[in-house]
């Protein structure tokens, strides 16, 4: 039963990060890497899919290994955050409009303490 909601777990994470390459502010590589967090512990073959990756391997062992995030995933990050912020400060108003700055300036410095 718990390797199911393991399996369950990491299956919605890599869902989310499939829907995060289409939306700003929710984030693609982390529910990546959660997902093979999950996996881990439900699924081992998918886990070793996701592992071995062409795309988001690479990040995942970088993640394992050093907690460490690539210059070009901290880059995509921030201009995703931009993109939210300009889009808040534009369609809402004060002060629901600071919400996405917020979580901006918040998401943002942790991402660009991480090692690369």
């Amino acid at each position: 039963m718990r390797r199911h909601l393991w399996t369950g777990s990491g299956w919605a994470s890599l869902g989310l990060g499939a829907i995060g390459v289409f939306v700003p502010l929710l984030p693609t590589v982390p529910f990546v890497i959660l997902a093979a967090f999950c996996f881990a512990r439900g699924n081992p073959k998918a886990e070793r899919w996701l592992v071995e990756h062409p795309t988001y391997g690479p990040h995942i062992q970088a993640w394992r290994t050093r907690g460490a995030i690539s210059r070009k995933g901290k880059v995509a990050a921030s201009l995703a955050f931009a993109v939210s912020v300009g889009i808040g400060l534009w369609h809402l108003t004060t002060p629901w409009a600071l919400i996405p700055l917020a979580a901006a300036l918040i998401g943002g410095t942790w991402i660009w303490t991480r090692p690369e």
